[in-house]
């Protein structure tokens, strides 16, 4: 088996070794990334319901016991409706009607989640892309180095090339498959981004048209406890249905 501790070529070493971190790069986003989108669906999916679930939209904005990226877009929604319903400001960050400033927390809440889903994607597309060149360098490097090695010796003997032959082998087959998972995980995530930023940008168009009808002036911390026991089946249909009208 190939060793490449044995190896007598530096730089194919290198190669080597730069793929196979490479691979623990990949591996590692790998997991972080798909256990950030499977956390971020689980949380707004729990949010979503308990947002539904509420008996109106006041209610619904004091729903904090769960997080997530449609909980946060919510929150800097329900922030800024109280901030432009509780006073009249004139200041810049205030500048404008109701619902443009709303639309504006929004989207900037949403630019934030989608970032942060969005970080480490750059690293996969960069190694999926990379990968196959590196360990197709490794090859050429290995390949020439079995020539020098015939040249000097004056012999094409399988003890001469087997070596340099197969550390170039050894380079191509690993950068394919340093490159394969990157590139499919890529593929992956990026489609995931899509789905959670178009489901984000759906919730928010539902909370501008709700938001429409409801005054946040002087507005009270409702505890969800009581939030809960109110809950119908009928004010889960209103609420939709507010959202839809």
């Amino acid at each position: 088996m190939f060793d490449i501790a044995e190896s007598n070529s530096l730089i194919v070493d290198t190669v080597l070794y730069a793929l196979i971190a490479f691979s623990v790069v990949t591996w590692t986003l790998l997991l972080v990334k798909g256990y950030q989108h499977w956390r971020a669906a689980s949380q707004s999916k729990r949010y979503k319901q308990a947002f539904w679930s509420a008996p109106n939209i006041i209610a619904a904005s004091e729903i904090h016991d769960v997080d997530g990226p449609a909980a946060r877009v919510a929150q800097a929604g329900f922030n800024t409706l109280r901030d432009v319903d509780g006073h009249a400001s004139h200041d810049l960050e205030h500048t404008g009607d109701r619902q443009d400033l709303l639309e504006r927390s929004l989207r900037q809440q949403i630019l934030k989640e989608r970032r942060s889903l969005d970080s480490g994607l750059a690293v996969l597309a960069s190694i999926g892309s990379t990968s196959p060149f590196v360990g197709l360098f490794g090859t050429v490097w290995g390949i020439m180095n079995a020539l020098t090695n015939i040249g000097a010796l004056g012999s094409a003997s399988l003890e001469v090339v087997a070596g340099p032959i197969g550390e170039a082998l050894v380079a191509t087959g690993l950068g394919i498959a340093v490159a394969v998972p990157a590139v499919l995980a890529f593929n992956f995530f990026t489609r995931r981004l899509k789905l959670i930023n178009g489901d984000l940008d759906d919730f928010a168009a539902d909370l501008i048209r709700l938001s429409r009808k409801a005054n946040f002036a002087g507005s009270k911390p409702v505890e969800l406890g009581a939030v809960k026991h109110e809950v119908t089946s009928s004010s889960v249909v209103n609420l939709k249905n507010e959202a839809v009208a």
